[in-house]
């Protein structure tokens, strides 16, 4: 939830009382501490009659309220969004399900559970991932969960613009199944416009070459030379000319037809080179870039010049840990990482005593288990 104090953005995090497990990390560290910064939090159980009074009293005066429930259950506990926004028309009332809210288009699967794989899986990206037609794979990182948290982001911030605009807040829903399919457009527009189901084909393109990863002695580098002029220019940088005036290959659509024939020729001088000596035969002049590992990022100074890797002091650990920084860089507000993750309801007396409560009123949630 967040609210406004003098311009400054507070967050609370309203959650239930019972912890879900989080990552292996070091005993005297909190499971979740390493994931959440910048974060003021409480714990007040939204099931119980008090604590549905509770998050009221704070809704009254909150600018945003976003949940992940499945659907039904703000509901069941009496803290729908058309009761919310009885009484606070300005709230944004911001929802992230696996398969949307039936508020704004009820599916077949709105009752069901989702996490990252099941998004991938449903929203098409698997389908074109893998190493070969029949291989599916799942992408690395947690997208199905990470970017619709992103869209989210997005729609509340134009709910609020719109609500300081008109004084009426809004319902944003986002399903994560729909936001996957959004990143893997282009297979909607190939099954209409040609019926074709596209599949996966490695880290080949299927529409774009030299698009993809070729190898290196030590690895594996990227090529984006699909635009014609690169393409002219890789030939050269690679002592292949010749390619780069052939009629065949002139065009991206002729590079397509022949992909074998391009890859086999980039591919064969990659693999004479190191990850370094490619780094310095083409990085800046065509589209290029090694792939890294996390140790690579560690080494690398751009990650640090761009503030992407930054030592936070962690509550219970006595050295720093190293933490991603924020990739939005913003001149007058620029955002950083300005406190550690918080304890299990480390901030509960102080965001209580903000919306008027007493010390005897908290003790008494506190020992009653509506808060910790």
């Amino acid at each position: 939830m967040l609210r406004r104090d003098n311009w400054r953005v507070n967050h609370k995090r309203v959650e239930r009382i019972w912890r879900r497990e989080g990552l292996k990390v070091p005993k005297k560290q909190p499971k979740r501490e390493r994931l959440w910064l910048n974060r003021g939090l409480y714990k007040r159980r939204s099931n119980s009659a008090e604590g549905q009074t509770i998050l009221k009293r704070l809704v009254g005066e909150a600018d945003i309220l976003v949940e992940n429930y499945r659907p039904g259950v703000m509901e069941r506990f009496g803290l729908a969004y058309e009761t919310l926004r009885d009484l606070n028309p300005r709230l944004v009332n911001g929802t992230i399900r696996g398969f949307g809210d039936p508020r704004t288009g009820k599916s077949p699967y709105t009752d069901w559970p989702a996490y990252d794989v099941v998004s991938q899986a449903m929203g098409g990206m698997m389908g074109i991932t893998g190493p070969d037609a029949e291989t599916p794979l799942k992408v690395g990182p947690g997208v199905g969960d990470i970017v619709p948290a992103i869209m989210a982001a997005f729609g509340i911030l134009a709910a609020i613009h719109h609500a300081r605009e008109t004084g009426r807040g809004q319902f944003v829903d986002v399903g994560m199944v729909d936001v996957v399919l959004a990143l893997c457009e282009r297979i909607v527009y190939q099954y209409s416009y040609l019926g074709e189901i596209p599949r996966p084909e490695g880290t080949r393109h299927p529409l774009l070459s030299p698009f993809g990863m070729f190898p290196a002695q030590d690895g594996w580098v990227t090529l984006a030379c699909s635009p014609d002029h690169f393409w002219r220019s890789l030939c050269e940088l690679i002592g292949r000319p010749e390619l780069g005036t052939d009629p065949r290959l002139a065009t991206n659509l002729g590079r397509v037809q022949h992909r074998d024939e391009v890859y086999e020729a980039v591919g064969e001088f990659t693999a004479r080179h190191t990850k370094q000596e490619l780094i310095e035969i083409l990085g800046g002049r065509v589209p290029f870039g090694p792939v890294y590992d996390v140790k690579n990022i560690f080494e690398d100074e751009h990650f640090r010049a761009r503030g992407m890797l930054k030592s936070v002091k962690m509550a219970g650990l006595a050295e720093p840990v190293t933490m991603v920084g924020t990739p939005i860089h913003m001149s007058e507000t620029p955002g950083d990482i300005l406190s550690h993750g918080p304890l299990f309801g480390e901030h509960t007396d102080a965001i209580m005593k903000q919306f008027g409560y007493t010390d005897d009123e908290i003790s008494a949630f506190r020992s009653g288990d509506v808060v910790r």
